[in-house]
């Protein structure tokens, strides 16, 4: 029995059903990355029209002043502060993987913890000395 029969006999799936897939920490780390960039750049009208408000005049200084004590932009913010630390990251991570360091599976699972575990505490710091 040659190989490719071996494959034809086995039954493929018909529908993949996502919430039953167990992706592994590098695949997070991946996902996240990507959703990561996408939040960062759709962000960037918004950034700029804070960093225009902020250097328009000293009404809209303050106006600024007063947007950001909202906690909902204070929320906002944070969760760009994270994405954008944990895009930076997971990029080193990947820049490490394009010269063939880490690539091995445990080094691999390695690395994609250390991005969780440096850019959430960076983010958090960051955040906590930008709004405290």
């Amino acid at each position: 029995m040659s190989t490719t029969t071996a494959k034809a006999a086995r039954p493929r799936p018909k529908h993949l059903d996502l919430s039953k897939i167990r992706l592994p920490l590098p695949g997070w780390v991946s996902i996240m990355h990507r959703v990561s960039g996408a939040g960062l750049f759709l962000a960037i009208p918004f950034l700029l029209w804070l960093l225009d408000m902020s250097l328009s005049t000293e009404i809209g200084f303050e106006s600024l002043a007063a947007v950001l004590q909202l906690w909902w932009v204070k929320a906002l913010l944070t969760g760009l502060v994270w994405a954008y630390m944990h895009h930076f990251c997971a990029g080193i991570r990947y820049l490490l993987l394009d010269m063939h360091k880490c690539v091995d599976l445990p080094a691999a699972r390695t690395s994609a913890a250390v991005v969780y575990f440096v850019s959430i505490p960076l983010a958090a710091l960051i955040a906590w000395r930008l709004f405290i």
